[in-house]
């Protein structure tokens, strides 16, 4: 039979897959069905999931193909640019772990205290600046530096040109680190290094290299690509050094963008505030963004009220690479959703609108991935639920709290359900959403309204609100973990060679011999066993030593063992007893 090769895109719909098969919808659903999910004629399905369906119906004949596609989340931007396109300030994001002084580096180059108010000194959203080296702007993303963030750390990289990677010298490369580099390369971002804290007792600058040189960064001392730039954000040693090198590279890289085209960009934060509404942050990519213009991002739009710079004094317009805050947005759109303008409100609406159903049908038929399917196919029906309703200050907090949520591995024993999300404080919606659903409700840098707090604890909802995002994750996987049913664990001890049986009733047997190894001591449990063969399960009540009671025998020694049995057992000469603890044992994640 001749070889049907299908060539798949990311993914296919069930309709297109029995298509491309020459099969019924039908019997596609069917197959699909006994492999634990129900699918519509819609749903999407990615290509391990159709390479597992299709040996699952024995199609030997059916080849799949990778369609090579573009894979970078911001190739919408990437335009042919015009022969009128102007050179743009490069977009730096500054990345590393938690105490390495990301943070204090931008302080410094910045004049800006942002790490004072920040829960447990550690920046919580993501963040744009700008400053002015050598008559040249440079804008900078600050991007938060817990593990907790990867998921909005990784969109931060998606937006970025350079990626400076603050390693501490006098502590090296840690796991949020290889995070970093990891997602710069991922993004394709020029890799700038900032060795950090040279003024530190214990500093090694060469021991730091030779660690980055271990992930892949070679430095250029090294006959490598990296520059890598001994600093001290503190005392500012080097901090001219390394902004020359940021310009640099973006002259190397020779960073354009048109400005005669409708502006776009991406949100990077949004919030609610008091007399304001809707607060949101942009990115500009390309174009000019000007007061009075109307702009869409994904199912939100409206027309630009006011327009800040990053210290919040109005700015008339914003060109490429400039972050700006902006105001008159009708609704709150998305974290790294992007935005276009365009000629007017009656356009904005039609396109929110459309997005909006798009954003539906997206959900409606939410692809199904491979994991998705061996999750299901390895579902026992004992999984417990975890249900949270999640409220943050931000869009960018919520998302972060979601997809970091969605990280805590469960071994597939606890399913996580997401009730709602939201932005703002705890509201009287939420409580009676979680009531009777054992569902708790976490809230991120927002308060609980007294009123709140007492309606929740009359109908036993648990609010529970934090500052610190790794401390709601430890919560919820403590809670996770509570659900859990305890495991029986048990723990060889030891083992007697049996050399004589002195009396044997119906429940107890006294008997002595030789321990060959570990150790016995009453309360211990023992497996009787003759020639491989399993006797029977036995209590140890006493121990003895030249009929004396004793603590324990240890290898080596002769001694006596008073038996408890719940059965019968004939024990004989020359049988083994093996001896282990066994209890209950809390499961962890």
């Amino acid at each position: 039979m001749e070889e049907k090769t299908i060539q798949l895109a990311g993914s296919i719909t069930v309709d297109e897959l029995s298509k491309a098969l020459g099969l019924s919808v039908t019997e596609l659903i069917g197959t699909l069905f006994k492999n634990g999910i129900v699918a519509t004629i819609n749903q999407r399905l990615d290509f391990e999931t159709a390479s597992i369906i299709i040996d699952e119906l024995g199609l030997k004949n059916v080849k799949l193909e990778r369609k090579n596609t573009a894979t970078k989340t911001t190739e919408g931007f990437r335009h042919e640019l015009s022969d009128k396109a102007i050179s743009r300030p490069p977009v730096v994001a500054v990345m590393g772990h938690v105490d390495h002084g990301k943070t204090t580096l931008l302080d410094t180059l910045l004049h800006k205290k942002t790490v004072e108010g920040e829960a447990g000194g550690i920046t919580q959203h993501i963040s744009a600046y700008q400053l002015e080296h050598n008559d040249r702007m440079i804008t900078f993303l600050d991007t938060p530096g817990h593990e907790a963030f990867a998921a909005i750390r990784q969109h931060g990289a998606m937006l970025t040109d350079i990626v400076v990677i603050v390693v501490a010298a006098d502590d090296g490369v840690k796991p949020q680190t290889v995070e970093a580099i990891k997602f710069a390369q991922s993004a394709n971002a020029k890799i700038i290094v900032a060795i950090n804290k040279i003024d530190r007792e214990g500093a090694d600058i060469p021991r730091t290299m030779a660690d980055l040189a271990q992930h892949g960064l070679q430095p250029e001392e090294w006959g490598g690509d990296i520059v890598m730039v001994p600093i001290s954000a503190k005392r500012g040693d080097n901090l001219e050094k390394l902004l020359d090198m940021i310009l640099l590279t973006a002259d190397i890289e020779e960073l354009k963008a048109d400005i005669d085209i409708p502006a776009e960009g991406l949100v990077i934060e949004s919030h609610m505030e008091v007399g304001k509404g809707s607060v949101v942050n942009l990115l500009v990519t390309g174009g000019e963004l000007k007061t009075g213009d109307f702009i869409v991002a994904g199912s939100s739009f409206g027309k630009i009220r006011t327009m800040l710079d990053f210290r919040g004094k109005p700015k008339g317009k914003a060109t490429p690479s400039t972050p700006v805050t902006v105001t008159g947005f009708k609704e709150l759109p998305n974290f790294g959703d992007r935005f276009v303008e365009v000629k007017d409100e009656k356009t904005a609406r039609k396109m929110a609108l459309l997005n909006a159903q798009n954003q539906a049908n997206e959900l409606a038929s939410a692809n199904v991935t491979s994991n998705d399917l061996l999750r299901m196919m390895n579902t026992v029906d004992n999984t417990k639920m975890f249900n949270v309703i999640i409220k943050g200050d931000v869009l960018g907090s919520v998302t972060s709290v979601v997809d970091s949520l969605k990280m805590i591995d469960t071994k597939g024993e606890v399913t996580l359900n997401i009730v709602a999300t939201g932005v703002g404080d705890v509201t009287e919606n939420d409580v009676y959403m979680a009531v009777g659903e054992n569902t708790v409700i976490y809230g991120f840098n927002v308060t609980v309204p007294t009123n709140i707090s007492k309606m929740a604890a009359r109908d036993g909802v648990s609010i529970r609100t934090y500052k610190v995002i790794y401390e709601l994750l430890d919560d919820a996987k403590h809670s996770m973990e509570d659900l859990l049913d305890a495991e029986v664990v048990e723990e060889d001890m030891g083992e007697m060679k049996i050399m004589g049986v002195f009396r044997t009733e119906k429940s107890s047997i006294i008997a002595g011999g030789e321990v060959l190894k570990g150790k016995v001591e009453a309360k211990m449990l023992g497996r009787v066993v003759r020639d491989k063969q399993y006797i029977g399960e036995v209590e140890v009540e006493s121990v003895q030593k030249e009929k004396i009671d004793v603590k324990e025998l240890v290898e080596g020694e002769i001694g006596g063992l008073a038996l408890k049995t719940t059965k019968k057992i004939t024990m004989e000469i020359g049988d083994r007893i093996k001896f282990f603890v066994r209890e209950l044992k809390k499961k962890t994640l």
